[in-house]
This record gives C-alpha cells, structure tokens and sequence, in this order.
C-alpha cells in the first residue's frame, strides 16, 4: 500500500433492488448472491478495492447506498467527498428509469463540483426477455446529461469491470476525450479464474466465521500491503517489515476528520476516533495495544502519538512546547528501554503507559508516563546475538569526547556488558545518530547539562563495574584481579576505594537473638556470589536511573493548565514464551493476562452482561474467560502463584535453594487447579490464554525478593555524590523495623491492578499486533504462526459478539443530549424543547430520522444501535446542523444586505463622477456613507412621507429614487432671488419640487415645480465644497434653470446621471452660467470665505464658503465598532427540568438538521456580563503607553495626519471615539485611522525551566 496509489470514492446510487449491493459483490468479491439471499442496504455498505487500468493502480473505496425513501435523510450525507457517483437502474423495471431524473438532481445537489465524474448503468441485461428499458433509451438519457453510459449484468459479470474502468479512465486518464455510449463488451470467461479482490478490511463482513477464513482474509491483504483490518471498531495490525510508506503527513492530514467506515483501516484511524471521542462525549480515552514481541506494538503507539500531537488543537508556545515534549520521549525511552532481541531488532523491553492531558477546549496540555517491568537483567547478560540497552551503545560508539576523558569510555567491545553477547552492531539502527537524537530529545525534554552528565556518569559506572573480574585467593575467597578498575569506579561514584571493595567481596551477617540485635561477622564470598553482588548492583543503578528519566520526564511534562480529559496510551511486552522461562516472564504473562482479561471484561463479557442487564433481545456467545488464570497466578485465597512465592522468601529468605525448595512444596496447593501443571521440582506450567508456558524454579524466589544487599545500600549512603546518595539511593533500611519489604510480586501485581482501574474508567480502543513470521521477513506469511496468535487472541469470538450485538450504545438522556438539535420536536434554533422524558425524546429522534425499527433497540436505560453506518449518519446530519444555521442567517443578511450593496455600488459611482474636480467636506471623510436614497420615506408613505406622497399624485409605474430637503434659488421681484426650503423627490420619470406651508395647526404640502428628466440637459457644480446644484433645462423648455442646494448633493447627481442612462453630463466650474425665466442668462460666483464657518452663505449671485479638503480626498473606510466581551453559552440540554418554560413548536417545516459545536463561544445574552472592575490607582511613575501595529499603508492627506507603512508599530498617545487616534511613530506624531491598527499583544511568557528533581529523603 503506498502512497502514491490514487484513491477514488465512488457512491452507488439508485432505487431498492436494481441490484447495488451485487454490482459492489461482482467487483470486489467477484461473487454474486440471488437477490433473496443479499439483505437490504441500511443506511450505507462499504469495500475498498485495487483495481489496475492502463498499467496503473488505484484503490477504489466504493459507497452502497440505501435506495429506500425512508433512508434518503441518511443517503445524502455520504456524498461529502465523493468523486465518482454510478447511477443505476434495472433495465427491466421501468419506474427505476424513470426515478433517474430524481436522484441526477440530488446527485447535482450534493455533488455540484465539475470534477465529479458520474455515469449511469443499466443492470440485470441477464433478463433480456423481460427488458422494458431499451439500450438507445439509456444511452439517449446519459448523452443528454453529457454522462458516461454502460449496460451490465452483476450476475454474469458482463460489463461490470467495464463500468469501473470507464469511471476511472475518465477521472485519472482520458477526462478530455468525448463521451460516447457503448454497449456491453462480450463476457470474458477467463475472468473468473483471476483473483480481483485484497480480502475483507472489516471482518464482521466475512461469509464464514473460522479461524482458517480470518487467516486467509489478514494474509490476502498483508502479500497486498494492507497490513490494517477491522473487526468492527477493533484494529488488527500485521507487522510488515518494512516501510509502506503510510505514515506520510499527507496520509495523516487524510484521516483527519474522518470516521472509521470514511477512510481505509488504519492506526491514524483509532487515533482519530479515540480524540474525536473524547472531544464530542467528553469522556477519558485509553488504546490498548497488545500483541506478542515483535509484532509492532511500540511503532504503532509512536505513531498514534504523532497523530495526536497533529491533530489536536492548539497553537500557542507552550501547547506546541508540550507536543514536541511528548514525541521527544519516544526516542529517549526507547535508547534506555529497548533492545535487539532475537525476535525484534527494536523490543521494548519495558512497558509504558503514557497519558495524554488536554484542557477543555481538546489541546493537550501536559503528559504523565508510567513505567513497567523494566528487564533489568538484561544490563548484565543477554544471550548470543541479542544486545544489551541500545544506550550503551549509542554512548560507547559515539560519546564526546569530554565523556571519554571524564568517564573513561570506549567502543563496546572493551566492555563485557555490551560484548559478552557477540552482537555489537544491527542493520538498520544507526547507534551514532540514534544518539544524536536522544541528546536532541533530552534538550527538548529540558534535561540541564549537570542531570545529563550524571545520567551518562551512571552510564560508565555499570559499564565499568560489568569489567570488574575477581580471582580466587588460596581460601576460596573472591579477590579483585584489577584493582584500578575498582578504584576507578569509586572515583565516578565517590567513595572509599576500600569501602566499595568491601561492598563487593565482603557480606555482613548479624545474629539476632529473640528479637535483640546479636553479633555482627564478616563472611567473605566466593567468585560466584562476588559476581552476582556485582551484577546486583549494576542492576540496581541502571532500574534506579531509569524510575529517574521518568520521573524527570514528567516534571517537564507536568500540566500547564486545567486537565480535563486524558487519552492514554498503553505499550507493554507481548506474551512471551522462550526455551527457558523464569521469573521475568511469569510477571509479563502475568500482564498480559490482566490486559486479555479487560478485553473480554469490555468486549465479551460485558456486552453480553449488559445485553442481559438491558433485556436486550440477542444470541448468546460462548468464549473463554480467562479470570480463572488470572487468579492463579495473583489470588490470596487460595493462594496463587504469587503468595506462594511470597510466602516461601519469607521463611527460607536467608539460602535461596531452600528458597526455591519451599516453594515447590507450596506449589503442591495447586495440582488441582486445571490450568497448572507441577513438572517435577525444576519447572511448573501454566495453561496461559495464549498458549502452556513451562517456568524454571530455579532462581526464582532470589528474583522475587529484588532487594538490595544491606552493604551495598550502606555504600552508597557514604556517597560524596548528591546523586547517589539523595537520589538513586534514598531509601534507608530500619534495623528494628519488623514489616517485610514488599517483593517484586507484591510491586508488580499492585501496579498491574491500578493500570487495570486506570484503564477501566476509560473508553477504551483496541489494537491486536500480530507476527507473520519469527524470521524478521518483509515476504513471510507463516499461516501456523498466525493462526496460533488468532486463536489466542479470540478474533473468532470478538467477531461473534460483534455480527451479534450493537456497534453503539449509551444512556437515553446522552443520546438525546447528543442528537436532540436533528429532530424538530426536540430541538429548535439550538436549544432543547422537548417536554417528555428522555426515553421517549430518543423514539423521536430516530423515527424522526426513519432509522428502521430493527437498526435499534431500547433498553431499560440505553439506546442500542446495531450498526455503525447509523450512528455516522447522525453524526453527520448533527455536523451539517449549525452550517444549515449558518446558511439560513446567511441567506436572511444577503437579503437584508441586498439594498445596502446597490447603495454602496451607487455611491462608489458617485465618487467617481466628481473625484478629483470638487472639494469635499471634511466630516464625510471620516467614513463612507451608504446612497440610501429616499431619506423622507416617501415610498414607503410614512409620516411626512404620507404628505409628499399625497402632494406629488405619482403616475402609475412611477416609483420614487430619492427625496431630501434642501433649499431652491427663489425670484423675488425687483430684488435679488434668495434661498427658500424645499422639498426635492426625484422619481424615475420626473423631478419634483415640493413647498411645504404651514395652515393653521396643518401642514400643506404643494407640487410647486415638475420637471422632466427628458429636459434636464446638464448638471453644474462649483469646485468648492459649497452643497449647489444648478440643473439646466432644454432651451425649448419655458421657464428658468433649476438651481438648489442640497446637503446630499453628490448623491443626487449620481441619480440623475444613473435614471438618464448617463446622458445628463456633469460640468464643474469656478462659476456657473445659468438661464433665467426672461432668457437671459446669469453667472453665480463661487468665492472662499475663512470667516465662514459652517455651510455656505448665497448673496447677489455670490456663494461664500470655507475652504475643503483637497478634491484628492478619499473617504476613510469606517472605524470598527467595539464588541461587547463575553462568551456565548452553549445552548444548554435541560433533561426534562419543571424549570423549563413551555415554547411551543412552531408550524414550520424545518430541513434536516445536523451537528453541533460543542464548543461555542458567543454570548447569548442569557448571561450577565461581569462588571468591569474599578480600575487601580494611578501609579506616580510614567504608564507605559499601548502599542499597535499597522495592518495597511496608510498616506497622510493633511499635515496633522501621521503617514505609515504596513507592519510599522506605535504607540498611542490618545484614543478619539470618531475613529481618529493621536499616535506616535519614533519621534513623529498626528493623527492616524484607527481601523487601520491591531494591538501588539505581548507575548505569553514560557514556563520556567523545570527545576533540577530530587525525591525526599527518607529519614532513618
């Protein structure tokens, strides 16, 4: 599966029985079903196949849509990124013909795009003697849709491969050539011996349920490359061996979004589903991945972790700082806890549980790691060809070369722990840049230089102490052969050259007599016991130091805020069964155990219990439950495995033989137990989920006590070194002190046990690793090998109860609180309405939705949805509910907006008729006003507006553009004329002069002047910014130009120009020309006046007015308005609450809804704003003053305006309310537009560095 494979998703549209669901058969499966054995479609079916045409590959994920009416609701919402749709009817059903116009216009509806390629088939041409729709119909139908065209037959395969093939010429290759209808090619019989399909991704899909058909499915798609299956919402992943190439950012951006049935199997996919999960139903995640070593456990949990920290939301400094901290552990832990074993070159040889923290809103805020069952031994010894912990590597081969002169280091082969194996080296890992990247890890993790130099110092103290070699001296004794290694060592851990040879070569015994401490002796030890001190001790440092790392690690990665939600993520060994067993594994069997027991708990047991619980109608499935084995290996009573271990340490704890011999006699208790088996005083066997594990005795009880020699904690304690003393090695042991240590047992089951709470308040997801072959081989597929894991893992079972039960179940009042905003009954215009009970809310919602009854059942308190297909199809119509919303008061503000976009459009032209020629007022400057028009509502004949209305007797198809007061140069007899108030209404036809006059307690308004838009030839203005306006008339007319003056002068210009088609020209001048009633012309005068100041003052033919603005002057664009704080509520779900007032459902025909945010933030004014506190007191030092930064070039039109550049930064000395703010640039101040500016927030500050770590010290 690589990723440069095109992959099309293709939708099956059509009316029931055409024969969808065959034609999906036909081609993936090349199988074909009688029409009464293949069961109606709900909501959608899904299969994915490869296909090869023209030599190339593409993946084709193919969409079987429900045809009934009842399921169109849940139809529609699967067209969302379709690029193919196959419309299909039955050539011997006429109606399904005929419906085809229907679903093309659906199809256009939610498919509008060019690039989706469609085509129409006609099936069943098996039935030619019962054919009504003939082949020219079909191909005449498709060549008027310009669509491809082809008749097939899934039951005799004809045309079928055909059909697909022209979709997916059409899409990749030959899109521009012409589309012509062709009939059905003959049926090529040979096809049926090829095999088309790549198996099952979801195997509850499988014909037959067997281990055999689970194995032939999972090694048809690995040879395929497709190494990810579902058995229903659990993934089943076969290891590769190699690099696919699917964990591309383009692969991982591809998931995002998506639920399972959208995209292929995948580990992004459970990643998705478990953020998604969290995010939506607010509840704690956990995937489970198990498997045994080598099946790819730690790959997949890296790569849901790199999911995670893609996806989630967030991108402030310390959420991204989190994110790289989390992927940094990845290559830190797996330097100290993996290593090269023979069935795994990168084996985790420690388990881990890390769990992600995120705040409400779903970014992650910090992370928390727990460590288990390190395998401590290994530091000491591996076997032939395994190695040792890739660190000790990493750090012989490339340390700086200050380490090397400070710690004494060298390659790995001068030291007997990296070497002893014979296996220096691994293809593939590259130790010298592998440890780059650990030291590249521990700086994001924010480890100091003095922390990374202890680590690396107790690095070369275990490297050195595995070169410790002791000889025997003449009494049997163990002596040092080399003394300067041993005085190094205690050089790099300061102590006592004689105090750490003493610790080595020497035990302390003490005599105690009834209770009361007795003599102490000093019982020197031979080479044997000398070398096991040695190992106990290199042990020790290096548990010690990694319990630290970790420790460490979750200090940088401690929670910067409010933790909410967690996903955890659980990478522990696999099942392991070696030629020699010990102690080791029977605690990771042991876990495994406890880990296959909550996945029947969770997937088996309790879905049947719950289904009972529930009065759920099902069928039963039988299945192993494994608890029983668990309480072998941990229960109290009857002691198990680990009491018996416990209890023979207790009473032999001094001679580990006599150790071991008690605790075969105490195995003797379990002989009747059916999963134990005693094999004589050497081995004892446990009957495991995943197959009979035989464990030596020999040793194991040493194992279980996993305590420190008192001399050497003594030794330690003398330490001149902090990090020894006080950290590695705090704990004192208390002499008088009567209570027994806890074992590793004791250490391992309490741990195991607060995992498996842990874990079971969570919503868990499932990834089963499973091994193709022990040979580390790409091309390998060992069916035995793979069909022991099947059986052990209880795929068989899990798909049982998965065909059997219900994909989705959750409690009445969740569900309606999930889904009450897609029924019109339970939710209105966001908020929940519904007066019944939630029980009954639930009936609503999916009748509503018409989800067939048997799609569902209703428990006692849960809903139960059998398939997965209906529960994505309400998610998806939730989805699509608050975007319906957005269109609705998108659609409401367009067409309140509509008039608003003509007047702006309108004024633009106006600016354009008189830029540059007139001088302009400085107030309009400080905004653009919209051209509304008819200012005095004569149109719509309100208040005055009634009188004009009244005044003017409008003709029939004359419709009012513009009314204004202003004033008209009125005639006086022998005198001058003057200004006198009127009334101006311009309608498409005619220009109306309107007298107000005042009769008695009434207003009378008059049509004193109308003139024609015919005659009006030009219009004048001054270039002064004065408001008059002289229209002249036609010289055939009688009477005088029309001279006015009106505040909105430019807007009535534009009006006129835009009634008379542009015909009316428009003249600027110094002085206007004018014709009076006698004939005679005259000339008005346009001069400035300073003393002037506000409008203009007309007298004798002279207009005084102040100066303008330059006529350059453009209009500033509108200040923004400032928002009132405060977040929107969520519109709140109340379960039936008496407190609710009753609102009742309004009569209205509401479309399908779909999804809500869970996480709004408007304000829906139901919640009073908090009171702005009473700001502090002046302090007497000078305030710091705001600093913004521009956002658009700004050129200054006035030497009191301050000009500047985008992306320039100022400060503001005072803010004005008109939009206009006093600022300063440097040493340069003016005024500058407000809106043009956006506060320089000041960044939020990092978190201080983590502080150098140290457990308390316990006091003695």
């Amino acid at each position: 599966m690589s990723q440069q494979i095109p992959t099309l998703k293709l939708l099956l549209i059509g009316n029931s029985n055409v024969g969808k669901s065959s034609l999906l058969l036909r081609f993936t499966d090349d199988t074909f079903l009688p029409q009464e054995e293949v069961s109606a479609t709900i909501g959608v079916d899904f299969k994915v196949s490869m296909m090869e045409v023209n030599g190339k590959m593409y993946k084709l994920t193919i969409w079987d849509t429900a045809g009934q009416e009842r399921f169109r609701t849940l139809t529609s919402s699967y067209y969302r990124g379709a690029q193919g749709v196959i419309l299909v009817y039955d050539v011997s059903n006429r109606d399904t013909f005929d419906a085809l116009n229907t679903w093309w216009n659906e199809v256009n509806t939610y498919c509008s795009s060019p690039d989706v390629v469609k085509m129409i088939v006609g099936n069943k041409v098996d039935k030619e003697s019962s054919r009504v729709v003939t082949y020219e119909e079909g191909a005449n139908f498709a060549r008027k849709l310009s669509t491809l065209f082809v008749e097939c037959s899934a039951k005799t395969k004809v045309g079928v491969k055909q059909a697909f093939e022209e979709l997916v010429e059409k899409k990749f290759g030959k899109g521009g050539e012409k589309i012509t209808a062709k009939r059905p090619a003959r049926a090529d019989w040979k096809e049926g011996g090829k095999k088309k399909q790549v198996g099952v991704s979801d195997m509850t899909l499988l014909s037959r349920i067997t281990d055999n058909d689970i194995n032939e499915n999972l090694a048809l798609r690995w040879k395929n490359g497709d190494i990810y299956t579902y058995i229903g919402h659990v993934l089943i992943s076969v290891n590769p061996f190699k690099d696919l190439g699917i964990y591309t950012k383009q692969i991982l951006d591809s998931y995002k979004g998506k639920n399972l049935l959208e995209v292929p199997p995948h580990v992004f996919a459970i990643a998705e589903a478990a953020y998604h999960h969290m995010n939506s139903y607010k509840e704690n995640q956990c995937i489970i991945i198990s498997g045994e070593s080598g099946a790819g456990k730690t790959e997949a949990a890296k790569q849901i972790m790199q999911y995670i920290a893609a996806v989630s939301v967030g991108k402030s400094t310390a959420i991204q700082e989190i994110k790289d901290m989390v992927l940094a552990t990845n290559p830190l832990l797996e330097s100290f806890g993996c290593a090269k074993t023979l069935r795994n070159d990168n084996s985790s040889r420690h388990g881990k549980y890390l769990e992600i923290q995120f705040d409400p809103q779903g970014a992650p805020v910090g992370a928390v790691i727990t460590n288990y069952l390190l395998e401590k031994n290994r530091v000491v010894g591996q076997i032939e060809n395994e190695r040792n912990f890739h660190i000790f590597y990493q750090l012989t081969k490339s340390a700086p070369d200050e380490y090397k002169e400070m710690y004494g280091l060298q390659g790995p082969e001068s030291f007997l722990y990296t070497s002893r194996s014979l296996c220096l080296d691994v293809e593939g890992i590259d130790d010298v840049s592998d440890f780059q990247d650990t030291l590249r890890a521990m700086d994001v993790i924010g480890l100091e230089k003095t922390e990374k130099d202890d680590i690396f110092r107790m690095l070369a103290v275990i490297l050195w102490l595995g070169n410790v070699i002791f000889n025997e001296n003449e009494q049997g004794h163990a002596v040092v052969s080399d003394p300067d290694v041993v005085n190094f060592i205690a050089y790099l851990i300061q102590v006592e050259y004689e105090d750490l040879n003493k610790a080595l070569t020497i035990r302390i015994m003490e005599t105690q007599h009834g209770g009361r401490r007795g003599s102490i002796y000093e019982v020197p030890l031979n080479v044997t016991q000398a070398l096991a001190v040695r190992d106990a001790l290199s042990k020790s440092i290096y548990e010690r130091l990694f319990e630290w790392i970790v420790t460490r690690v979750n200090v940088s990665l401690k929670a910067r805020d409010t933790v909410q939600y967690t996903i955890g993520v659980l990478d522990i060994y696999g099942f392991e069964i070696f030629e020699n067993n010990s102690f080791e594994q029977l605690c990771i069997n042991y876990v495994n155990e406890k880990l296959q027991q909550i996945f029947i708990e969770l997937t088996l047991k309790a879905e049947q219990d719950e289904y009972v619980q529930e009065r759920i109608e099902w069928t039963p499935i039988d299945f192993f439950n494994n608890k029983v084995v668990c309480d072998l290996i941990e229960a109290k009573r009857p002691p198990g495995i680990f009491a018996a271990l416990n209890d023979a340490c207790a009473t032999a704890h001094a001679d580990s033989g006599a150790a071991d011999n008690s605790f075969v006699q105490r195995l003797g208790f379990l002989a009747s137990n059916p999963y134990f088996e005693a094999r004589g005083g050497s081995k004892f066997l446990v009957k495991h989920y995943a197959g009979d594990v035989a464990y030596d005795i020999a040793g194991i009880t040493d194992k279980n006590k996993d305590s420190l020699l008192k001399d050497l904690l003594d030794m330690t304690a003398r330490s001149q070194d902090p990090f020894i003393s006080t950290v590695l090695f705090s704990e004192r042991m208390d002499p008088n002190s009567k209570k027994r240590p806890p074992t590793a047992s004791d250490k391992i089951k309490f741990s195991c046990n607060a995992l498996v709470e842990k874990l079971m308040m969570c919503h868990p997801s499932y990834i089963r690793t499973i091994k193709p072959n022990d040979h580390k081989s790409s091309s390998e597929y060992d069916a035995k090998r793979v069909g022991h894991q099947i059986k052990y893992l209880g795929l068989c079972e899990n798909i049982r109860v998965r065909r059997a039960g219900f994909a989705y179940r959750t409690l009445f009042d969740k569900f309606v609180e999930r889904f009450y905003l897609i029924c019109p009954r339970t939710g209105y215009a966001g908020d929940y309405i519904w007066q019944g009970d939630a029980r009954s809310g639930c009936l609503e919602i999916l009748k509503h939705n018409h989800i067939p009854a048997n799609e569902w059942q209703m428990g006692t308190s849960k809903v139960f949805i059998k398939h997965p297909e209906t529960i994505f199809a309400l998610e998806e119509l939730r989805d699509q509910y608050w975007h319906n919303m957005a269109r609705r008061i998108q659609r409401a503000w367009r067409a309140h907006n509509k008039d608003n976009i003509k007047y702006l459009q309108l004024r633009d032209y106006g600016h354009q008729l008189l830029a540059g020629r007139k001088e302009r007022r400085r107030f309009s400057l400080l905004s653009q006003r919209m051209f509304m028009g008819d200012y005095l509502s004569v149109k719509e004949g309100m208040g005055v507006g009634k009188l004009i209305q009244t005044a003017i007797q409008l003709k029939p198809g004359e419709q009012v553009d513009f009314s204004m007061k202003g004033s008209m140069l009125v005639p006086r007899a022998m005198r001058s004329s003057v200004p006198s108030p009127r009334i101006f209404v311009l309608t498409n036809r005619d220009f109306h002069v309107v007298i107000s006059t005042k009769n008695g307690r009434s207003i009378q308004m008059t049509d004193e002047k109308v003139i024609s838009l015919d005659v009006i030839q030009s219009v004048s203005v001054s270039t002064l910014r004065d408001d008059w306006v002289v229209l002249h008339l036609n010289a055939s007319t009688d009477g005088s130009d029309c001279i006015i003056s009106c505040v909105f002068k430019t807007e009535l210009i534009t009006r006129l120009s835009q009634l008379t088609q542009g015909r009316i020209t428009v003249k600027v001048d110094s002085q206007i020309q004018y014709r009076k009633k006698s004939g005679k012309t005259a000339i008005m005068k346009f001069v400035k006046d300073e003393s002037i100041k506000q409008g203009d003052r007309y007298k004798s033919h002279i207009v005084s007015v102040p100066s303008g603005e330059p006529p350059t002057s453009q209009s500033r664009p509108p200040a923004s308005r400032k928002t009132r704080a405060g977040t929107i509520t969520n519109s709140q779900y109340k379960a039936n609450s008496n407190s609710q007032t009753n609102r009742p459902i309004p009569d209205i025909k509401v479309s399908t809804p779909v999804a809500d945010t869970e996480d709004n933030t408007y304000n829906t004014g139901r919640n009073p704003l908090p009171s702005i506190p009473v700001p502090p007191p002046r302090s007497p030092t000078t305030p710091s003053l705001p600093v913004y930064k521009a956002i658009y070039t700004f050129e200054s039109q006035e030497d009191s305006e301050l000009p500047f550049q985008i992306g320039d930064t100022m400060q503001i000395i005072e803010k004005s309310d008109n939009g206009w703010w006093l600022a300063r640039i440097k040493d340069r101040e003016g005024w500058v537009p407000s809106n043009y500016l956006e506060e320089c927030v000041k960044p939020r500050p990092p978190p201080p560095p983590p502080r150098k770590f140290y457990p308390p010290v316990v006091p003695q």
